[in-house]
């Protein structure tokens, strides 16, 4: 490893042992922080790693079958700028997208173990009717962009999209097998200002895997003790700063997501990936439930928040 490594260690935390549960009484591993990795080529992943810089890239290093499980939610095409150089979907066409997501993934199958699964939360968007800009939303201020894609060819003013699927047939044809669609319902969702049609409020979640035996039917049970269903009521969880300001990530994942998924498809001491670690939200569920981790944020103020978050700090 180089000399830019730092290796922090994490606060007393909780340990989760049923969805949105958290009892305070396992330690949060330590974890190496690395924001120059050209020169790094990791042969084990024997300690929880942050590395900061492009998602593609930044998979080249890690070792072959070295990862169990990947939790993650990629910027959604046309919904967000996060004021960073090379970020995608912001003014990359719906093409360059998927294509761009499809290739990253190449490198996370590269890096998964033969029972391994992603999971893969896309968010879906409406055209844009050649609108090169989104007004501010007065319901929901972070949905304001100075600058977006054009309307795919084909598709008419206020289409909806349907990102997900679209990427989803993608990856089938580089050869994912798509073994389920989870639906999030949200039961507190974002209000919207629009009046033509109904308010959205779900999410979906594609289950990707390599193989046939890689799903823990018993870990998460559904209500009643049943096995657990496709749609999955999970409310968003805005995170507040001691001053009570909101965070500073406009797309948040909730931790009881995160650990349900992770639940699921890993066991203790195993490896859970997030190439496009966000907030942070899968590394700080991983290390509830005692796995190893390694996030990749392009956007260095993210990778600052993610620390905090992993200190306990917010």
């Amino acid at each position: 490893m180089n000399d830019d490594q730092t290796v922090f260690e994490a606060k007393q935390v909780a340990e989760f042992s049923s969805p949105g549960t958290r009892l305070a009484t396992s330690l949060r591993s330590s974890y190496r922080r690395i924001d120059d990795f050209e020169r790094s080529r990791f042969d084990d992943i024997c300690q929880s790693t942050l590395l900061c810089g492009d998602a593609e890239q930044a998979l080249q290093t890690l070792p072959e079958k070295s990862v169990q499980t990947v939790l993650t939610s990629p910027p959604y095409w046309s919904l967000r700028d996060y004021g960073v150089a090379e970020q995608i979907g912001r003014d990359d066409s719906l093409d360059a997208y998927v294509c761009s997501i499809v290739s990253a993934l190449e490198q996370v199958k590269r890096v998964l173990r033969d029972d391994g699964t992603v999971w893969l939360n896309v968010g879906d968007s409406y055209t844009s009717g050649n609108r090169r800009f989104r007004a501010s939303d007065r319901k929901n201020r972070a949905r304001a962009m100075s600058v977006r894609p054009p309307t795919p060819e084909g598709l008419k003013p206020k289409d909806l999209i349907g990102v997900p699927w679209r990427l989803a047939l993608a990856l089938q044809d580089a050869g994912w097998w798509v073994r389920a669609e989870v639906i999030w319902s949200k039961p507190n969702a974002h209000p919207e200002s629009v009046r033509d049609r109904p308010t959205k409020a779900h999410e979906t979640i594609f289950l990707l895997s390599k193989s046939q035996d890689y799903y823990d039917i018993d870990a998460v049970k559904g209500p009643r003790g049943r096995r657990l269903r496709s749609v999955w009521e999970i409310p968003t969880e805005p995170v507040q700063r001691p001053n009570g300001d909101t965070d500073d990530h406009p797309a948040m994942m909730p931790l009881s997501l995160a650990r349900r998924c992770i639940a699921i498809t890993t066991q203790t001491g195993s490896v859970v990936l997030d190439p496009y670690a966000g907030s942070g939200t899968t590394l700080l569920a991983a290390d509830e439930l005692n796995r190893r981790w390694v996030g990749i944020e392009l956007k260095r103020a993210f990778v600052d928040l993610i620390e905090r978050r992993l200190a306990g700090a917010c």
